[in-house]
C-alpha cells in the first residue's frame, strides 16, 4: 500500500501562498520563481521555490529553506536546456542530474528559458577564463595589503616562469639530440664491415655524449624547479593557514556581534524567549536547532520549519474541524495567553522557572542507586527445550521461558513514565493553561522513549503485586502501582510529587497477533491533576506494534492519535504519532501536534520524534488551504516563530547494549530496597534470578509462582460459589474442582500457553482477539461510588479502590490511601503470600 495517494501531488500549496510577479531577468541579476518539479509517479508535479545565481540553479521546498536547507543544485555551464512544450522544460547536465519543469503559463515559461540562457552563457564564459588563466593566475592577498607580500609573489612568479622556460629549452635539446641518434643508430646498422665503419661509431659516440649532457641539464632543471616549488608552497601554506586562522577568528566575533543584538532586540521589544536556564542551553547560544524532517524532500502536508522572531513561516498540518477553528486575527494572542491579566508567557516566566522547588535546597542525604546490572547472558534460545517441556501437558499449563523477557516488571515499566518527571514540574508552575498544556503533551511522547530498543517483554505481575517507587528525596515524587486484576490483566498506579502535581492512570492491555507483527492495545485513561490551578488532564496511549515476531530484527513503533484534554478550560492538544512506511520519505517515529482553545484557535504547534526530542512554536497566523489532504480534511497553514526544544531524551548509559538497554531509572527499578512490602516486585524470586543470569532457575522459579497461583485461584473460586450457592456446599468431589477450573475460563482458546502469565505471553483471549474486554463491573451508581464488581477474578486489590471516575465516566481503580503509612509503621500483616 502506498503511503500518499497520487490525488495529492499536484499543486499541493497553489493556495497557501500568492504567485510572486516575475521581473525581466537581467544577466547580472539572481531570478527567484515558483516551478512545479517533477518528482516520481506517484506525486507528479510538486511547487518548489527555484534560485538563479551565479550559474547555479537550486531549488527549496519553500522560501523559508533558502536559509538552512538546499534540496538540489544544477551546475548551467555543462548544462542543456530544452523546451518540450508551451509550459514545460527540461535541464540536463549529461545523465547525473535531470530536472523535469514545468511554469504555469507560457510567457513565465519564456522568462526562465531566457534568464537559464544568459546565465548559462556567463557561466561558460567565466569557467574558460578561469582554465585559460591556469597557473599565471596571483594568489589572493586580501587581508594582507603590504607591497612586500605583492612583489615577493610576483618575484616568486617570475623565478618559476624562468625555470619552466628553461625545461622547455631543454625539451627541445633532448628531442633534437634524441632523433639525431637515432638516425645514427639507424645508419650504423646499415654500414659495411670495412674502412667506414670507425667513423660511423665515433659520430654515434658524439651524438650519444651530447644526448647525455643535454638529459643532464634537464635533471639539473626539474631539480631546482622541485626545490623552489617545495620552498615557496610550504610558505604559502602557511600563509593560507594563517589567513584562514584570521577569517575564522572574524566569523566568531561577527557571531558574538549578532548574539548580542539579537538579545538587545529581544530584550526592547519585550519578545517571548526560551532562557538557557529551563530549556536546552544549545538553542539561544547555537540558534535554530536542524530539524530532522528537513532531510526529506517531497512531503506530503505535515511539514514544520523554523522562523525567525522577525521572519514568519509557514507550516502545514491537516485541519479537523472537531479540533480546529482558522483565524487569521492574531491580536487577541496575548490576551489568550494571560499576558494582559498580570500573568507571564510559556517563554518569559514558566519556562523560566527554576524546576526545583525550595524544599529540595535542603541538606539531605540523598541515597545514591545503582549504575550498571549484570551483563544479560548470551544464551541461545533452543526451541527444543521448549517443546521437551510441552510433551503430555495442557496448553494452559506451558510455562514460557524468561529468555523472551526482560528482568523488570510490567509494574515497572508502568513506572518509568516517570522518567521526565521535570516536564510535570514546569507544567505546575505555568501561569497559562495553554502553557501548561505544551508541558504535559511533551510529557505524554516522552513516556515512549525508553521502549525503542527495550524488545524484552517485561514480567507479567502476579495478582497483588505491588512496585513502590519513593523518590521523594531525590526528585520530590513518590510511586505506587498494584496488578488489580489478572483475567483481564489490569494495573492501578498512583503517583503524588510534593510539585504539586498528581499522575494516576489504570492500564490493561489487548493484543492482536497479525502473523507478522503483534499490535498492543493499552485501554484505559491517563490523568494528571495539578493541585494550584486544579487543572485535570486526561488521555489514553497510542497502539505499540511489534514487528518480526517470526522472523527477522524485532522493532518497536508507535503509531496512532492521542487527545490531551484539560477538563476545567476545554483546551486541547490533539498529538498524531506517524506509523513507519517503507514508502514515506518523512523521518521516523514523527510526532506532531496542535495545541488548541475551547473555540478551536490553534495557539502552539509541536513537532518532533517519540525517541529524542519534542519542540514547540507559537501560532502568529492560521488560514485554511484550499485542498484537502490524503484523509480528507482540509489543510491547516500556521505562521508561526522560531521553533523551541520542550524535552530531549537523555543518552542511554554506557554499556545500555548489554543490559537490555535499561535507561538510568530502569536500571535502578529492581534495585532491592529496605522497608518495601512484601508483594513488591523488588522480592519476586525469578525475575530477580534472571538479572543475576541464572536463567536455568529463573524458569523453575518461575513455574513454581505460576502453579501457586492457580492453586489460590482455584481457592478463590471455590469461596465465591459456596457465597453464591449455599445449598450447594459439600457436594464438591475430587473433579469438581478440575470442572470448576475449566469452566472458570470459557473465554479462553487453544491459542492459550500460559493461563497465569496473562495474554501478552502468547496468550491471546477472545476478548483479546476481538479488541475488547468483557464487561466486568457495573455502569450503575453514582460518580466516585464504588461500583460493583462481577470480575471472574473475585478479588480485591489491597490498596486501590473501584469507582467511577468524575470526570470520564469510566470505572476506575483510585489509590484509597494506606501504603505509605503502613510503610512508615512496618506493618504489613494484611499483605498476602505471593511469592
Amino acid at each position: 500500500m502506498l503511503s500518499r495517494p497520487p490525488s495529492d501531488t499536484v499543486k499541493p500549496r497553489a493556495v497557501v501562498m500568492s504567485e510572486p510577479r516575475m521581473p525581466i531577468p537581467a544577466p547580472e541579476d539572481t531570478y527567484k520563481g515558483w516551478l512545479f518539479k517533477w518528482t516520481n509517479y506517484i506525486k507528479g508535479y510538486q511547487r518548489r521555490w527555484f534560485v538563479l545565481s551565479n550559474g547555479l540553479l537550486s531549488y527549496y521546498r519553500t522560501q523559508a529553506e533558502m536559509r538552512h536547507t538546499c534540496r538540489g543544485t544544477i551546475n548551467l555551464a555543462t548544462a542543456n536546456i530544452a523546451v518540450e512544450d508551451s509550459c514545460n522544460f527540461v535541464i540536463s547536465n549529461g545523465g547525473t542530474q535531470t530536472y523535469h519543469l514545468k511554469a504555469s503559463s507560457e510567457v513565465e515559461r519564456q522568462r526562465w528559458i531566457t534568464a537559464l540562457e544568459l546565465a548559462k552563457a556567463k557561466a561558460s564564459r567565466m569557467q574558460l577564463e578561469s582554465d585559460d588563466s591556469g597557473d599565471d593566475s596571483t594568489p589572493n592577498a586580501a587581508g594582507q595589503s603590504t607591497g612586500s607580500r605583492n612583489s615577493e609573489v610576483q618575484s616568486t612568479l617570475r623565478t618559476l616562469g624562468s625555470k619552466v622556460e628553461d625545461l622547455s629549452t631543454c625539451n627541445d635539446l633532448i628531442a633534437k639530440h634524441g632523433s639525431a641518434l637515432q638516425r645514427s643508430l639507424s645508419e650504423l646498422e646499415g654500414v659495411q664491415l670495412g674502412g667506414e665503419t670507425s667513423e660511423k661509431i665515433r659520430q654515434v659516440t658524439e651524438r650519444a655524449t651530447l644526448f647525455r649532457i643535454t638529459s643532464n641539464a634537464m635533471i639539473n632543471a626539474c631539480r631546482d624547479f622541485m626545490t623552489l616549488a617545495q620552498t615557496h608552497s610550504k610558505r604559502w601554506q602557511k600563509a593560507l593557514q594563517s589567513e584562514r586562522e584570521q577569517r575564522v577568528r572574524l566569523e566568531e566575533t561577527l557571531e558574538q556581534l549578532a548574539k548580542q543584538h539579537n538579545h538587545l532586540e529581544r530584550a526592547f521589544r519585550g519578545a517571548t524567549v526560551l532562557p538557557s536556564s529551563q530549556s536546552n542551553p544549545a538553542i539561544d547560544s547555537k540558534g535554530p536547532v536542524p530539524r530532522k524532517g528537513d532531510a526529506s524532500d517531497e512531503d506530503e502536508e505535515n511539514e514544520f520549519f523554523d522562523a525567525c522572531e522577525d521572519v514568519q513561516e509557514f507550516i502545514t498540518v491537516p485541519a479537523d474541524p472537531k479540533y480546529h477553528r482558522s483565524g487569521s486575527n492574531v491580536s487577541g494572542i496575548s490576551n489568550e495567553l494571560g499576558m494582559d491579566d498580570g500573568t507571564t508567557s510559556l517563554d518569559e516566566q514558566s519556562l523560566a522557572s527554576n524546576p526545583e522547588s525550595p524544599q529540595s535546597q535542603e541538606l539531605v542525604p540523598v541515597r545514591k542507586r545503582r549504575t550498571r546490572i549484570p551483563d544479560k547472558p548470551n544464551y541461545s534460545l533452543n526451541l527444543w527445550s521448549i517443546m521437551k517441556n510441552c510433551i503430555g501437558k495442557e496448553l494452559s499449563k506451558i510455562p514460557m521461558p524468561v529468555n523472551f523477557n526482560e528482568p523488570l516488571s510490567m509494574l515497572q515499566r508502568l513506572s518509568e513514565d516517570l522518567e521526565y518527571y521535570e516536564l510535570l514540574d514546569r507544567a505546575a508552575k505555568c501561569q497559562s493553561s495553554l502553557e501548561q498544556m505544551c508541558y504535559v503533551a511533551a510529557f505524554t511522547v516522552s513516556s515512549y522513549s525508553t521502549t525503542v530498543h527495550r524488545t524484552g517483554k517485561p514480567f507479567n505481575p502476579l495478582l497483588g503485586e505491588t512496585f513502590e517507587l519513593d523518590r521523594v528525596q531525590e526528585s520530590g515524587y513518590r510511586s505506587l502501582c498494584e496488578q488489580v486484576s489478572h483475567h483481564p490483566p489490569a494495573a492501578a498506579h498512583h503517583a503524588i510529587s510534593e510539585r504539586g502535581w498528581t499522575l494516576r492512570q489504570e492500564i490493561a492491555l489487548a493484543s492482536k497477533f497479525r502473523g507478522k507483527y503483534l499490535s498492543i492495545m493499552p485501554l484505559g485513561s491517563i490523568h494528571c491533576i495539578f493541585e494550584k490551578s486544579t487543572h485535570h488532564y486526561t488521555w489514553k496511549k497510542v497502539t505499540t506494534t511489534v514487528h518480526n515476531i517470526i522472523v527477522g530484527k524485532l522493532w518497536i513503533d508507535q503509531s496512532g492519535e492521542i487527545d490531551v484534554v484539560n477538563h476545567k478550560t476545554g483546551d486541547r492538544c490533539h498529538l498524531k504519532f506517524a506509523p513507519y512506511s517503507y514508502f514515506s520519505r518523512d523521518v521516523a517515529r514523527k510526532v506532531t501536534g496542535v495545541v488548541t482553545d475551547k473555540d478551536g484557535k490553534a495557539h502552539y504547534v509541536l513537532s518532533g520524534t517519540w525517541d529524542e526530542k519534542m519542540e514547540y512554536s507559537r501560532v502568529m497566523q492560521s488560514s485554511r488551504g484550499g485542498e484537502n489532504g490524503a484523509d480528507g480534511r482540509q489543510k491547516t497553514v500556521y505562521q508561526t516563530l522560531k521553533a523551541k526544544e520542550l524535552w530531549k531524551k537523555t543518552p542511554l548509559p554506557e554499556g545500555a547494549e548489554n543490559m537490555y538497554y535499561f535507561s538510568t531509572l530502569a536500571l535502578t527499578l529492581n534495585e532491592p530496597e529496605e522497608g518495601v512490602a512484601p508483594t513488591d516486585t523488588r522480592k519476586r524470586p525469578d525475575q530477580r534470578l534472571m538479572e543475576q543470569g541464572r536463567w536455568e532457575e529463573a524458569n523453575t522459579e518461575k513455574q513454581r509462582l505460576e502453579e501457586k497461583q492457580r492453586t489460590v485461584r482455584r481457592e478463590r473460586e471455590r469461596e465465591a460459589n459456596r457465597a453464591a450457592s449455599p445449598s450447594e456446599e459439600g457436594k464438591e468431589s475430587a473433579d469438581g474442582a478440575e470442572e470448576v477450573e475449566i469452566a472458570s475460563e470459557p473465554s479462553e482458546t487453544t491459542y492459550k500457553t500460559d493461563t497465569d502469565e496473562t495474554s501478552s505471553d502468547l496468550s491471546l483471549s477472545t476478548e483479546t482477539l476481538h479488541g475488547s474486554h468483557p464487561p466486568a463491573y457495573s455502569m450503575e451508581g453514582p460518580y466516585g461510588a464504588p461500583v460493583k464488581s462481577g470480575h471472574q477474578d473475585n478479588y480485591t486489590p489491597m490498596w486501590f479502590e473501584r469507582l467511577v471516575d468524575p470526570m470520564t465516566g469510566e470505572p476506575t481503580h483510585i489509590y484509597k490511601g494506606g501504603y505509605w503509612e503502613a510503610k512508615e509503621q512496618g506493618y504489613w500483616d494484611s499483605c498476602p503470600d505471593i511469592f
